[in-house]
């Protein structure tokens, strides 16, 4: 029997195969970043119409022990809620609403809190609430009904304080898996530190067009539930990925326009930032290689900063080059957006549009990415040196220093960077290189000390990894070591040494 590949697979009728219970665990593993969830959660509140949004951790003690995320906005009754709770659950979005899959609320919750918590309150309804436990969305699908009481009460604790005043809605985190386990010793307050300013740069760099207008707020505060001492309160500021106080180049920006043969035309903002810039506004995406290429918005959302999306591979020469992208309202299979909104996936179809993209006076938009990188090299020019292109440094050196390191110095292309970590080597040794693996290797013995109490991680000893990273990336920049090179290592590797045993005698005598 020949079968006909032009028509479709004929069926004999359907079953209903409704989705496991599991299934929460997997839209919980979803892979969504700290402060990309919360951004989620913020863009409800958006949604909502909201004025004002709080961020609020709150601790005891030295113990985090919830996060909440309350809004001014128009709030939800009780079925408008059980469709907010419902994994995509259907609703009418406005032409211009950030939300899309009806999937946000529960997967960004769920991949970071065992528990989430969702009371509301409108003008003309009572308040209500609906709680998801990831033990009882595994096994059946269970959705806790929250008691009214304690729904109000939630709600009275932010009519109080602000934002809310009639109306809004509390989503709250309990069992956050990125708390402190034991937040003793400072480290609650180290980890606040970190991730409110983190989270501050996220959500200042893609709602920054909503943060511009004057009449949208987020704050992000926490609190101490045992004496109601609240501190690290602040707003959030918009960083405008192209806020440069002045172009790097006096043509730019320009409005390039592409024409994609199965949907149409489409604008491109080309600009140019000014070069050595120290401004949030520019580093606050990656590094140099990260922060380059397109900036799509949907509805004035970030949605992806930086990246070339297969039109090329990023490159140093190219760190001053962004693309503002408006994505169009009507769904399309040339932009599609992941679920996390962390990201596009532009088709083939894009990547080749590009190299036809023209302005009104005929330029190209190859003759735009030809001036960022002649502006970036006549800066390297102006500052009177040329610098030999190193390796990448890699994991182990914190992520400020290799940004500086990457503006700096020519970094090699496409070559593996080198990482630096920690080890048991014999005491003898300071150090040892691992060609093959590309890594500088610390003797763990020596740590301890070098540290000087602190606590160590992954980009401990910023100043002593940098030092060896200048002191050794040209080893590994060589296919082998001459006898001069391999002197100087034995004679860094004895003071090294010495060095550290020193340290180890202070140590013993502050003991």
């Amino acid at each position: 029997m020949t079968t006909d590949w032009h028509f479709d697979v004929p069926t004999a009728g359907s079953k209903r195969l409704p989705p496991d219970a599991r299934y929460m665990e997997a839209l919980s593993n979803q892979g969504y970043a700290f402060e990309v969830a919360i951004a989620d959660l913020v863009d409800n509140s958006i949604d909502a119409g909201a004025k004002d949004v709080v961020i609020h951790f709150l601790r005891d003690g030295d113990q985090l022990v919830s996060l909440l995320v309350v809004d001014d906005g128009k709030g939800m009754d009780e079925s408008s809620l059980d469709v907010a709770m419902t994994v995509g659950g259907r609703r009418d979005y406005a032409a211009n609403a950030l939300g899309m899959f009806g999937t946000g609320l529960k997967s960004a919750s769920l991949s970071h809190a065992s528990a989430v918590t969702v009371v509301s309150t409108t003008k003309r309804t009572r308040t209500a609430g609906r709680r998801w436990l990831m033990e009882h969305a595994m096994s059946n699908f269970q959705c806790d009904i929250v008691a009214p009481a304690y729904a109000q009460t939630l709600i009275d604790r932010y009519d109080n304080r602000r934002p809310i005043e009639w109306q809004g809605t509390v989503v709250r985190w309990d069992g956050v898996k990125d708390f402190p386990k034991h937040g003793g010793g400072g480290q609650t307050d180290r980890y606040l530190h970190r991730t409110i300013n983190k989270l501050g740069l996220h959500l200042g760099l893609y709602l920054h067009r909503f943060l511009a207008r004057g009449d949208f707020n987020i704050t992000i505060a926490a609190e101490d539930v045992r004496t109601g001492t609240i501190y690290m309160n602040f707003g959030v500021e918009p960083l405008d990925p192209f806020g440069y106080p002045v172009s790097g180049h006096p043509e730019y920006p320009k409005a390039f326009t592409i024409s994609v043969p199965s949907f149409g035309g489409i604008t491109l903002d080309a600009h140019i930032w000014t070069p050595k810039s120290n401004l949030d506004e520019y580093k606050a995406v990656g590094s140099v290689m990260d922060r380059q290429g397109f900036y799509f918005y949907r509805h004035d959302r970030l949605i992806q900063a930086g990246g070339w999306n297969s039109f090329r591979q990023p490159e140093q020469h190219l760190s001053l080059s962004r693309v503002a992208v408006d994505l169009p309202d009507r769904p399309s299979d040339v932009f599609r957006l992941t679920v996390k909104k962390a990201g596009v996936d532009a088709s083939p179809e894009f990547a080749s549009a590009l190299e036809t993209a023209t302005d009104p006076q005929g330029s190209t938009f190859l003759d735009y990415l030809t001036s960022a990188d002649t502006v970036y090299r006549e800066a390297r020019k102006r500052s009177g040196t040329t610098r030999k292109p190193v390796l990448p440094p890699g994991k182990g050196l914190d992520p400020a220093v290799r940004e500086t390191i990457e503006e700096e110095l020519p970094i090699i292309a496409y070559e593996e960077p080198i990482a630096l970590r920690w080890q048991k080597l014999d005491n003898e040794l300071f150090f040892h290189i691992d060609r093959e693996d590309r890594t500088i290797i610390l003797n763990q013995h020596y740590r301890a000390a070098i540290l000087g109490g602190r606590r160590g991680g992954l980009n401990d000893a910023p100043l002593l990894k940098s030092l060896m990273y200048i002191l050794l990336h040209q080893v590994f920049e060589k296919e082998y070591s001459g006898s001069r090179e391999k002197d100087n290592l034995v004679l860094w590797q004895s003071i090294l040494v010495s060095a550290a045993r020193s340290e180890l005698d202070k140590v013993g005598d502050d003991g």
